[in-house]
């Protein structure tokens, strides 16, 4: 542990931080198919059939290949492995992938704790090996429960044996970060990677890599 810092953890969501934003996936995958620019977006993030079609997903109530079939019948488009080709150009911010690897260096822990985009037949997380590179990974389907749940924050700093006030937590969802601060973690608005690592170095008083 970094003896000048107050933090013992940090918690890392995963789509939009530890990867590139997932908008920019959407937009490319709507073009790739010939769809309107927004249209995948808005399905599955202000359709109502599709936002429940997520949360679903999330919780583990359906399967990945339940919301491929629900999510392209929304869109009139084939289904076959949708998860899979919509984050086909995910890709990883390198910024904050090197930072966790600083902060692992530093001697404190780090966690994922994500809303669940399904593991099969697509598993999204493979590429980042989260397991070898994090103390910790809370996967939302495998607990049956989603953020903002106050319960899943707590799962989470349960099982890094750390109380919240150890903890800085990362999103770049604005409506997940209410419940961490509740539960007393220090939350870093993740809008973008230059901004999430500068605020982590700043709160763990690490120095930039020169």
């Amino acid at each position: 542990m970094n003896p000048q810092s107050a933090f013992q953890a940090v918690i890392f969501d995963f789509g939009g931080v530890l990867t590139c934003p997932m908008d920019d996936t959407a937009i490319a995958f709507a073009a790739e198919i010939g769809l309107p620019k927004y249209a995948y977006r808005d399905t599955v993030a202000f359709n109502p059939v599709g936002r429940a079609l997520y949360a679903q997903l999330e919780r583990g109530d359906i399967t990945q290949s339940e919301w491929d079939e629900g999510i392209a019948a929304l869109l009139d488009i084939d289904g076959a492995n949708l998860m899979g080709r919509a984050l086909a150009t995910l890709s990883p911010e390198k910024l904050v992938v090197d930072a966790v690897q600083e902060i692992r260096e530093a001697g404190l822990k780090t966690a994922i704790l994500s809303n669940s985009m399904g593991l099969d037949p697509f598993n999204p997380y493979a590429p980042w090996d989260l397991d070898a590179n994090h103390d910790v990974v809370v996967l939302s389907e495998h607990h049956r429960m989603r953020k903002p749940e106050p319960e899943i924050y707590q799962l989470t700093l349960d099982q890094l044996g750390l109380p919240a006030a150890r903890c800085i937590f990362v999103d770049d969802s604005a409506t997940n970060l209410a419940a961490a601060q509740d539960l007393g973690m220090t939350t870093i608005h993740a809008t973008n990677p230059e901004h999430t690592v500068g605020e982590l170095r700043r709160l763990l008083k690490l120095h930039a890599a020169r």
